[in-house]
């Protein structure tokens, strides 16, 4: 658990270098003059799909 914990802590701060996520259709983008809001909701439904096969896959009995 402390390796993982470690690893995303790296994960955090090479982050801004990293490319952001991609921008999928259905991802809620609002700008007004002096505000943005972007909620990528699309695309944490497609990471959390990925994930979840993923897991199951690794750690099925």
């Amino acid at each position: 658990m402390g390796i993982i914990i470690i690893i995303v802590g790296i994960i955090f701060v090479a982050l801004p270098k990293l490319p952001s996520l991609p921008k999928l259709p259905g991802d809620i983008l609002i700008k007004n003059d002096n505000f943005t809001f972007y909620f990528p909701w699309v695309t944490s439904l497609v990471i959390s799909a990925v994930l979840s096969l993923l897991f199951y896959l690794f750690f099925r009995k």
